[in-house]
């Protein structure tokens, strides 16, 4: 299996979960790394985040692809939408899991795909809360700010809007999801 994330605590962390539980795990930090690893000894299973720094998860799932179609990629985001999961399952995914996800979250999604369970690459859309419009704003706030490397101005000039209602926005905690307490 290889896991491919940036954040290196929580990387490193299911990474032993899973091999725990007998996967032999290689993990990389980014696309590129990933991709030695996979044209070395290509994976059976590749866990991958969508959003890192640099190339992301979508470029890695065509690399992957390219490289052994045959590979299993379930894709793990905090920045999860409809739209992403349909893209992400078009270019090879098998699932899609929202972040934060542990091991049994990951193999609960490979098992269930190798089940010939008919919604396996679409199960986000069978347990899909849609969120508050409050919600996606938050999350796209956040995606642009992390784009920007933390830099209000430029992430407020991208955004379109002034330097100190974003920093208002950003004072704020973020919406609870529907249904969540």
């Amino acid at each position: 299996m290889l896991l491919v994330d940036d954040d290196e605590t929580f990387r490193e962390r299911l990474a032993r979960a899973l091999r725990d539980r007998g996967f032999d795990v290689r993990t990389a930090s980014g696309v590129d790394e990933a991709v030695q690893l996979a044209e070395a000894d290509s994976p059976e299973y590749a866990v991958i985040d969508l959003r890192m720094p640099g190339k992301g998860g979508m470029e890695l799932l065509h690399e992957l692809k390219r490289i052994d179609a045959a590979t299993r990629s379930v894709v793990l985001t905090g920045y999860g939408s409809i739209a992403i999961a349909v893209e992400a399952v078009r270019l090879g995914a098998v699932n899609f899991i929202p972040k934060p996800a542990d091991a049994d979250d990951v193999v609960a999604a490979f098992e269930k795909y190798e089940s010939g369970d008919p919604a396996a690459g679409a199960a986000v859309t069978s347990t899909y809360r849609a969120p508050t419009l409050a919600r996606m704003e938050w999350e796209h706030i956040q995606r642009v700010l992390s784009d920007c490397g933390g830099n209000i101005s430029e992430s407020a000039r991208r955004l379109g809007i002034h330097r100190r209602s974003l920093q208002r926005k950003l004072q704020r905690h973020a919406p609870q999801e529907r249904g969540k307490v």
